[in-house]
């Protein structure tokens, strides 16, 4: 038996050639697939670093790019993220921390001679940066992402605008980027007429409706648009002239009157079946209802509906998909969601601006808006969600009915005292038992949320989990402990606000056996920081981050009163191929490759 299997897995790996092999591996882009393909045998880690076409860089210190040139010198698309995910929130990350794209700009321009689309996510990209990538990519980009991105300007967009006349692709979404020159729109719709997606959203740029009209009419392929403040009114021409647009988002209302004759005359495209309008208001709202039933995703995060209001509009949405909204359509939105919208895959409920303005019931999202839509939305993927109270009960509604959950991140806001059940052990057990397809998780509560028997369940139950994020969870060391035994796929880890010592933070760490990158925020520290030293092995950089106190201006009876926040001690380690970082403001401790 032994001998017929040798003589049948030799004749196997005979019989495919080189050319039969390749043919395979371009249909594989399932990145963990990948890994594993290439390490079957020498020939098929060759065949994978020649056939490869897409990598994502999760941490641009983790690799240099001499490194991935060499690994895959015939890459396609490149994504490289920079700053740690904190640093979108009140300024957890300090501005010095890191991140910048000059030193991959270079290599990318020189060396990648097949690249044609790149992803940069919350870096430091300069203007001089991206003159260096046009420079040497310009003719073959055919998308280009810088997201959430600072250090630029409207000058290195002008040099895109020139240069890239392939640009299928350009998204800026949140970016900060200093206006010189408002001349960079116009210069794109002069230069470009393949443009397919164009995305400034939530940007300070200024927009101009004639030059939104040149591009429709230049870029007849053109399917999304994104924008910053624009009156809508001044858009009636560009929507008549994009006949294949689908999706628009942003835009602006600004009727004093309150009426709607300033936008009776908006007709929106034939096609047009994602929207999402910044700044709209209960009169505004009408416009949408004439093709409401065509929309497959509706964003309300930036409009100023009541929960009446979401209820009538969604009411009106039967084959929505994904919806994006903020926490004041309370429960009652949520009932006429898991009522009307069986289709809907992905929902996000953001926190709102002014919280003094949920007061009320209506305003508020709980364990029953929640069971609703586990109930109703059976085809959900996707949920992040703010919450005002939360039961057991909840998560095991999602456990139970939302067998395809992908995706769940839950944070359990603080302004209310009374919760109306805690701990949550057995909710969370259910739903990690139940949504076996999970990869992303998130879960941030308050002392008391989660005992370390429920961050045992999360350990034990997390058998495809990837990323987690975890907030004030546990009780003692013990509970991280129970967590570390299991989590096998685990490759990202974020702690917030935990009670666990730096040492039993650096074996919990050589116990999860995939893990590539861990940040801890608030924890308890040893005198010295010597118990950081337990976690230290080859190819690992340990960064500390210490405490620091910031300066805030908050609004107290319409008067701005400076306060100090405090932002407790940081742990950033991660995997790295490219050793100590030149760059780097904070104490490191690596261990280079040999």
């Amino acid at each position: 038996m032994d001998g017929r299997n040798l003589v049948r897995s030799a004749s196997f790996a005979a019989g495919i050639s080189d050319v039969a092999l390749e043919c395979v591996m371009n249909y594989i882009d399932d990145p963990w697939d990948r890994d594993a393909i290439s390490l079957v045998c020498k020939k098929w880690y060759q065949i994978d670093a020649i056939t490869r076409k897409h990598i994502t860089i999760a941490l641009c210190y983790s690799a240099t790019p001499g490194s991935l040139r060499r690994r895959f010198p015939r890459l396609e698309s490149l994504k490289l993220k920079g700053k740690p995910r904190a640093s979108m929130f009140n300024n957890i990350i300090p501005d010095d921390w890191g991140g910048y794209a000059g030193p991959w700009m270079s290599e990318i321009a020189d060396a990648f001679l097949c690249l044609k689309s790149m992803h940069f996510r919350r870096m430091i990209v300069k203007d001089e940066d991206i003159r260096v990538l046009v420079r040497g990519r310009g003719h073959m980009l055919n998308s280009l992402k810088l997201d959430k991105c600072t250090g630029f300007s409207t000058d290195g967009l002008v040099a895109v605008a020139r240069s890239c006349r392939c640009l299928r692709t350009l998204f800026l979404e949140e970016s900060v980027i200093t206006e010189k020159d408002d001349n960079w729109l116009h210069e794109l719709a002069t230069n470009n007429s393949v443009l397919e997606t164009l995305n400034f959203y939530m940007t300070e740029l200024k927009v101009s409706w004639q030059d939104l009209e040149l591009i429709a009419k230049n870029c007849k392929s053109l399917i999304s648009l994104k924008i910053s403040e624009c009156d809508i009114s001044h858009l009636v021409r560009f929507f008549r002239t994009s006949t294949a647009l689908e999706e628009f988002g942003g835009g602006s209302f600004d009727d004093q009157t309150g009426e709607l004759n300033k936008y009776e005359n908006i007709c929106f495209p034939p096609k047009l079946c994602r929207l999402g309008l910044s700044y709209m208001g209960t009169n505004e709202m009408q416009i949408i209802f004439p093709f409401a039933a065509s929309l497959k995703k509706l964003d309300l995060q930036y409009t100023f509906l009541s929960t009446d209001d979401h209820c009538e509009l969604i009411q009106r949405c039967p084959n929505l998909e994904v919806l994006e909204v903020r926490n004041v359509i309370g429960d009652r939105g949520l009932e006429v969601v898991s009522q009307t919208c069986r289709k809907l895959r992905r929902l996000r409920i953001e926190r709102g601006e002014d919280e003094q303005g949920l007061e009320d019931e209506q305003g508020t999202v709980t364990h029953r808006g929640l069971s609703a839509i586990a109930q109703g939305c059976p085809e959900l993927e996707y949920l992040a969600v703010y919450v005002s109270d939360i039961m057991n009960s909840a998560f095991e509604s999602f456990g139970t009915y939302s067998k395809n959950l992908c995706d769940f991140r839950l944070v359990l806001l603080d302004r209310e005292e009374r919760i109306s059940e805690l701990p949550l052990d057995s909710g969370v057990r259910a739903l990690l038992r139940g949504c076996t397809k999970l990869r992303r998780f998130a879960l941030y509560l308050r002392p008391g949320g989660l005992t370390d028997i429920g961050l045992g369940y999360i350990g034990e139950f997390s058998s495809n989990v990837r990323w987690m994020l975890l907030g004030h969870v546990g009780e003692s060391d013990l509970g991280l402990d129970r967590f570390s035994r299991g989590c096998p796929k685990l490759q990202k880890l974020e702690l917030r606000g935990c009670c666990f010592s730096e040492r039993a933070l650096a074996l919990a760490v050589l116990k999860l056996a995939s893990l590539r990158y861990v940040w801890v925020q608030g924890y308890n520290a040893s005198p010295n920081g010597n118990d950081l030293l337990a976690m230290v092995r080859p190819f690992w950089n340990i960064e500390f981050i210490p405490p620091r106190w910031e300066s805030v201006y908050a609004g107290t009876d319409g008067e701005q009163v400076e306060v100090g926040v405090e932002h407790p001690a940081q742990i950033l380690a991660y995997y790295s191929l490219a050793g100590r970082r030149s760059d780097c403001p904070n104490t490191v401790i690596p261990l280079n490759p040999a």
